[in-house]
Protein backbone atom coordinates (compact mmCIF):
# COMPACT_ATOMS: atom_id res chain seq x y z
CA UNK A 1 0.00 0.00 0.00
CA UNK A 2 1.30 3.48 -1.15
CA UNK A 3 -0.26 6.81 -0.27
CA UNK A 4 0.42 9.07 -3.13
CA UNK A 5 -0.65 12.79 -3.47
CA UNK A 6 -2.79 12.00 -0.26
CA UNK A 7 -4.42 9.03 -2.29
CA UNK A 8 -4.14 5.52 -0.82
CA UNK A 9 -2.83 3.06 -3.57
CA UNK A 10 -2.96 -0.37 -3.67
CA UNK A 11 -2.00 -3.05 -6.64
CA UNK A 12 -5.16 -5.45 -7.00
CA UNK A 13 -5.29 -8.12 -9.51
CA UNK A 14 -8.33 -9.06 -11.49
CA UNK A 15 -9.76 -12.26 -10.87
CA UNK A 16 -10.58 -14.06 -14.70
CA UNK A 17 -13.75 -16.08 -15.44
CA UNK A 18 -13.78 -18.27 -18.58
CA UNK A 19 -17.56 -18.69 -20.05
CA UNK A 20 -19.28 -21.51 -21.31
CA UNK A 21 -19.02 -19.98 -24.74
CA UNK A 22 -15.10 -19.66 -24.38
CA UNK A 23 -15.47 -15.38 -23.21
CA UNK A 24 -13.39 -14.10 -20.61
CA UNK A 25 -14.79 -11.82 -18.02
CA UNK A 26 -12.39 -9.92 -15.41
CA UNK A 27 -13.69 -8.87 -11.83
CA UNK A 28 -12.25 -6.73 -9.01
CA UNK A 29 -12.29 -7.22 -5.10
CA UNK A 30 -11.79 -3.64 -3.42
CA UNK A 31 -10.74 -3.65 0.57
CA UNK A 32 -13.07 -3.56 2.65
CA UNK A 33 -12.02 -0.16 4.14
CA UNK A 34 -12.22 1.36 0.60
CA UNK A 35 -16.01 -0.42 -0.03
CA UNK A 36 -16.66 0.66 3.74
CA UNK A 37 -15.90 4.68 2.95
CA UNK A 38 -17.90 4.58 -0.23
CA UNK A 39 -21.00 3.89 2.10
CA UNK A 40 -21.50 0.04 0.54
CA UNK A 41 -21.99 -3.01 2.45
CA UNK A 42 -23.81 -6.06 1.98
CA UNK A 43 -27.63 -4.34 1.61
CA UNK A 44 -26.09 -1.29 -0.50
CA UNK A 45 -23.51 -3.06 -3.39
CA UNK A 46 -24.61 -1.32 -6.43
CA UNK A 47 -21.53 1.07 -7.58
CA UNK A 48 -21.25 3.33 -10.63
CA UNK A 49 -18.10 3.01 -13.34
CA UNK A 50 -16.99 4.92 -15.68
CA UNK A 51 -13.86 4.49 -17.96
CA UNK A 52 -12.32 7.27 -19.93
CA UNK A 53 -9.83 5.15 -22.25
CA UNK A 54 -6.98 5.38 -19.46
CA UNK A 55 -8.65 4.99 -15.67
CA UNK A 56 -11.80 3.59 -14.13
CA UNK A 57 -13.04 5.77 -11.59
CA UNK A 58 -15.54 3.76 -9.16
CA UNK A 59 -18.18 5.71 -7.05
CA UNK A 60 -21.28 4.50 -4.92
CA UNK A 61 -24.16 4.90 -6.50
CA UNK A 62 -26.22 8.06 -5.63
CA UNK A 63 -29.68 7.73 -3.60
Amino acid sequence: MKAIKGKETRELNLIANKGGSGSVGFKLSIPKPWAAALGLDLENRTVVASFDGDKIIISAKQK
